[in-house]
C-alpha cells in the first residue's frame, strides 16, 4: 500500500493538483467491481462494493454508508486511513468539500465517474478531469457472451429497438453505456465473470440502424456517430464518453431502457419465480447443513452454499455471499467468511446470497439462523426485524406509492420498539433485475427513493438491526408489485425458535401465517 500511495502522490504532483479522488468502479462504472479492478481497494484496503477514497499529500480519506462503517474499520490501516462515516441521506460530496480548501484542486478520472456525478462536484470544489488515476489495475476482461431466449425475456431485442426508434428523429440517435441497459437491449449476458451476468458493450441506436460495441470496438465507437444529435444518460455515461461527443450530445429526459427494464414482462416475473425457488432450496439445504453439522466454519458454510447454488441450476452467484458468525453479522456486508470463526452452541449465523440462472436476472435473500438454542435478546431482535419486515410487506401501495414512504414506515416501527445499541444503518431495499442493485425502484430515505414503484417492479425489503458488540439481524425477500399488492418471490422459512411471538400484534401473527414457519 506505502508503494502505491508514493506512486499516487508523484502522479499527483505531476498533474499539479492537491487531492485525488479514487474510484471503486472501473471504466464501465460497474458496482460489483472486481478487486483487481479496483483502484480504491488496492489504494485503502477497504473491499467494500461502495465508497470513494479522497487522497491529498498528507491525508487519505475514505467516505463510507452505513452498511460499511465497521467493514471500513476493520480493512484500514488508521494511521494512514481516515474513514468518514456517512448518516442515512448524507452528501458524499458535501463531506469531501468540507476537507478540500477552497482554491485547491481535485483530480477526478473522467473514465471512472459520471458525466452527472462530475456537474456535480463542480458545484462543491474545484476539479481537474483526468484521463486515469494512476493507480494500476487489472484491464478490463470483456468475457463470453450468450443469448437469453425470448421465452424468457418476453420481448426480442428487435422490438426493443424498434421501440425507441419510433421516437428518434433521422438526424437522432441514442448512445446506450450502461451495462445493464446494453445487456437488456440485445437480450444478452456473460456469466463468465464473478457476481455479474452483464455483457460489457455500447451502442448506439438511430432512426434506421443500431449498433453494438464488444470487445476492442468499444474504443472506436464514437467513429460510427454520423448524426446531429446523440442522446444520452448523463446518470450512467461517463465524463470521458461525454466529451467525446462534443456538442452533438443531448440530455435524455427519460432513459427508454432503463424504462422498460425495471419494469418486468410477465415471461421476466415467471422466470424469476422458478429462480427463486431453486434459491430456496438452495437456502433449506444449508439450513440442514448449518443444523446437523459440528465443528463447521463460516467458510465451510459459504463453500457448501455455492456447491448447492450450482447443484440447483445456477449459472453464478449475483454477489460474494455473506456468511456472518455472531459479531460479524453486525456488518452489513461482512465478506470474509472466515475459517477461524466456529458455530457453536448458540452461535447466530446471517446468510445474505443469490446467483443467476438462465435468464440472468438475480435473486437476492437473507436469512438469520441459529445453531441450537437462542438466547433472549437474539429472540428479540430478530423478532423486531421481522416486525418490520411484515408491516412493510403489507403496505398497501396506491397509485403514487414511493420506496421512501415504505422505508419510513419501518423507521417508525423501529423506534417505537427500540433495543438499546441496536441500528438500522442502511436502506429497506433496493431494485432487483440484471444487477442485484437496481434503480429505480429504491426503498430509503434518501431522494432517489421518491420515485414511484410501477407495476412488475422487483425489489427487496430488507429490514435490520445491528450492534456491533453483539450481532446482527437482517431478514430479505424479494418482492414484485402486482395488482396493486406487494408479493414474495422468496418462500424461505422463517424461524420459530428465535420468534417472541408475544412481541407481534394479532395482526402481525396473522401476517406471519402467510409465510412457512419452522
Amino acid at each position: 500500500m506505502s508503494e502505491i500511495l508514493s506512486k499516487a502522490r508523484e502522479f499527483m504532483k505531476s498533474e499539479k493538483i492537491d487531492f485525488l479522488l479514487v474510484n471503486s468502479t472501473n471504466e464501465f462504472l460497474v458496482e460489483y467491481n472486481e478487486l483487481n479492478e479496483n483502484a480504491r481497494y488496492l489504494l485503502t484496503g477497504f473491499s467494500g462494493s461502495t465508497g470513494d477514497a479522497l487522497l491529498g499529500f498528507d491525508k487519505l480519506y475514505l467516505f463510507v454508508d452505513g452498511r460499511y462503517h465497521i467493514q471500513a474499520d476493520l480493512e484500514t490501516n488508521s494511521e494512514i486511513v481516515t474513514v468518514v462515516k456517512l448518516a442515512a441521506g448524507q452528501s458524499v460530496l458535501a463531506e469531501m468539500s468540507k476537507r478540500i480548501p477552497q482554491n485547491a484542486v481535485v483530480g477526478v478520472c473522467s473514465k471512472k465517474n459520471s458525466q452527472t456525478r462530475v456537474e456535480e462536484m463542480e458545484k462543491h470544489f474545484k476539479i481537474k478531469l483526468l484521463a486515469d488515476d494512476g493507480i494500476e489495475t487489472d484491464s478490463v476482461n470483456f468475457g463470453c457472451i450468450e443469448d437469453v431466449d425470448e421465452t424468457v425475456t418476453g420481448i426480442s431485442s428487435s422490438e426493443k429497438i424498434e421501440k425507441i426508434q419510433k421516437t428518434l428523429a433521422l438526424n437522432e440517435a441514442i448512445l446506450f453505456t450502461n451495462l445493464e441497459d446494453v445487456s437488456y437491449l440485445y437480450n444478452k449476458r456473460d456469466f463468465s465473470k464473478p457476481y455479474s451476468s452483464k455483457i460489457i458493450g455500447k451502442s448506439l441506436v438511430s432512426k434506421h440502424s443500431d449498433t453494438l460495441f464488444t470487445g476492442e470496438k468499444i474504443k472506436d465507437f464514437d467513429k460510427y456517430i454520423v448524426s446531429d444529435a446523440v442522446y444520452v444518460d448523463k446518470n450512467t455515461i461517463t465524463a470521458y464518453d461525454y466529451a467525446l461527443l462534443g456538442k452533438k450530445s443531448r440530455q435524455i429526459k427519460e432513459n427508454p431502457v432503463q424504462a422498460m427494464r425495471t419494469v418486468k414482462t410477465e415471461k421476466e416475473i415467471e422466470h424469476l419465480k422458478d429462480a427463486f425457488s431453486k434459491t430456496d432450496k438452495t437456502m433449506y439445504a444449508i439450513r440442514d447443513y448449518i443444523e446437523n453439522s459440528e465443528n463447521i466454519s463460516e467458510y465451510d458454510i459459504d463453500k457448501k452454499l455455492e456447491e448447492l447454488f450450482y447443484k440447483f441450476g445456477a449459472k453464478n452467484l449475483s454477489f460474494k455471499s455473506i456468511v456472518a458468525h455472531n459479531q460479524n453479522s453486525a456488518l452489513a456486508h461482512y465478506s470474509k467468511s472466515s475459517k477461524d470463526e466456529i458455530i457453536k452452541d448458540g452461535s447466530l449465523v446471517l446468510i445474505d446470497c443469490g446467483a443467476y440462472y438462465e435468464g440472468g436476472l438475480a435473486t437476492d435473500i437473507t436469512r438469520v439462523f441459529v445453531k441450537g438454542k437462542p438466547d433472549e435478546l437474539q429472540r428479540r431482535v430478530y423478532t423486531t426485524v421481522l416486525k418490520g419486515f411484515l408491516n412493510a410487506f403489507n403496505f398497501k401501495p396506491d397509485s403514487g406509492t414511493t420506496g421512501f414512504q415504505i422505508d419510513e414506515l419501518v423507521r417508525n416501527i423501529f423506534a417505537e420498539n427500540p433495543i438499546e445499541g441496536f441500528v438500522f444503518n442502511h436502506g429497506l431495499g433496493h431494485g432487483i433485475g440484471i444487477n442485484v442493485h437496481e434503480a429505480p425502484p429504491n426503498l430509503s430515505c434518501g431522494e432517489i427513493a421518491k420515485s414511484e414503484i410501477k407495476e412488475n417492479m422487483c425489489f427487496t425489503i430488507e429490514p435490520g438491526l445491528y450492534n456491533k458488540e453483539h450481532f446482527g439481524v437482517r431478514l430479505e425477500n424479494s418482492c414484485y408489485l402486482k395488482d396493486g399488492k406487494i408479493n414474495s418471490f422468496t418462500n424461505m422459512c422463517y424461524e420459530k425458535k428465535l420468534i417472541d411471538f408475544d412481541l407481534l400484534s394479532d395482526c402481525e401473527k396473522e401476517w406471519l401465517a402467510e409465510f412457512e414457519v419452522k
